[in-house]
């Protein structure tokens, strides 16, 4: 869970972790990608990213990272490689 405006939490839409990294991924309709709510969302879930790679880096943990795709952008033959290259 993921903390944003004021003690409102959310679950992002799947994780993943690879070999050399951890996935945050959140997939919303391409009309709500404007959506102030989404973007508060992706604006906290970016800032957790940075202290989750901090932590990593004193403890030599794998890096994390953050994609916010419209709906519209996923296709039943994309792969996690064409999502994680989204950032």
């Amino acid at each position: 869970m993921i903390e944003y405006l004021r003690g409102k939490r959310y679950e992002p839409d799947f994780i993943v972790e690879t070999l050399t990294e951890k996935l945050i991924g959140e997939v919303k309709a391409r009309s709500e990608m404007d959506d102030p709510e989404v973007n508060a969302k992706a604006t906290a879930a970016r800032t957790w990213v940075g202290y989750a790679n901090d932590h990593a880096k004193a403890t030599g943990g794998k890096p994390w990272r953050y994609v916010l795709l419209p709906h519209d952008a996923i296709l039943a033959s994309s792969t996690l490689r064409w999502i994680g290259k989204q950032l």
